[in-house]
């Protein structure tokens, strides 16, 4: 049976002219508690507690800007067209690779400056950025975007989805699959591996490259499921053509670190 509850508002309240969106207030729940996260375990690995807001203040808005040229370079056709709607961030548009660019190459640069090993910060904040995929994951939601191809609702109801969300995701009474709740639940399940992986004691910089692996096959079972993706040639989605990468060229640092015996500290070594 068809529902006719209405489709949930994507704005949360208005201040005057300005409009607070539920997708930019769930990306910054999914910001603030991995961050929260991270200086728990920072501090608790040894690190100086300011050291990771330190990080932050320059990785957040890198990050967004960088997910935000990411998507529009490869939706060029329509900006092109269109310049006024770059800025629009907070009606969604930005692509999770692209911020992992960003957030990466920052990372880089303030080990560096820092003097403290980029694997080392990486893998501490390896299951906090999954956690904040996760809750992210959220705000398309809330847009009734990133979503996969149509279905019958009773499909979904023997998924025991919850109504709530099927509600959502029938827009002008077509139903779609919910493939942002797909990468979620996945996201979910990583952010608990990655934290039981941290007593299995991983060489450094492998609970980062675990990571990049899980989230790289997930994402690539999920994309193949949506109809906004992004894509490089008319059959090539973008997003499952990085994410092989990915997973490729995770393995293979894996394997050559240990080879080179870059690897040879572990997660819980107190050596920085």
């Amino acid at each position: 049976m068809e529902s006719t509850i209405q489709p949930l508002n994507p704005i949360a309240f208005t201040l005057g002219p300005l409009e607070v969106r539920w997708y930019g207030i769930i990306i910054g729940i999914g910001i603030a508690l991995a961050l929260w996260l991270v200086i728990r375990e920072g501090e608790r690995r040894g690190l100086h507690k300011e050291l990771f807001p330190d990080l932050m203040l320059w990785a957040i808005p890198i990050s967004i800007i960088s997910a935000r040229i990411y998507y529009v370079l490869f939706k060029w056709d329509f900006y092109s067209q269109n310049p006024g709607e770059i800025i629009k961030i907070w009606e969604g548009g930005i692509a999770i690779h692209g911020a992992l660019i960003g957030a990466v190459v920052t990372t880089i640069v303030f080990a560096k400056k820092r003097n403290v090993s980029f694997w080392k910060l990486a893998d501490i904040a390896a299951p906090s950025i999954i956690l904040g995929q996760a809750i992210g994951r959220w705000g398309n939601f809330m847009n009734q975007e990133a979503h996969g191809g149509q279905v019958d609702p009773a499909v979904l109801e023997n998924l025991h989805i919850p109504q709530f969300i099927i509600d959502q995701m029938t827009i002008q009474g077509v139903t779609y699959q919910p493939t942002f709740l797909y990468e979620s639940i996945w996201n979910i399940i990583g952010f608990i591996i990655l934290i039981l992986l941290r007593k299995v004691n991983l060489r450094r910089g492998e609970l980062f490259l675990s990571y990049v692996i899980w989230y790289s096959i997930g994402r690539y079972f999920v994309e193949g499921m949506r109809t906004d993706s992004l894509m490089l040639t008319e059959y090539l989605r973008i997003a499952q053509a990085l994410s092989i990468a990915l997973i490729v060229g995770a393995i293979i640092l894996m394997v050559v670190r240990r080879m080179k015996g870059y690897a040879n500290i572990r997660y819980l070594d107190k050596s920085a």
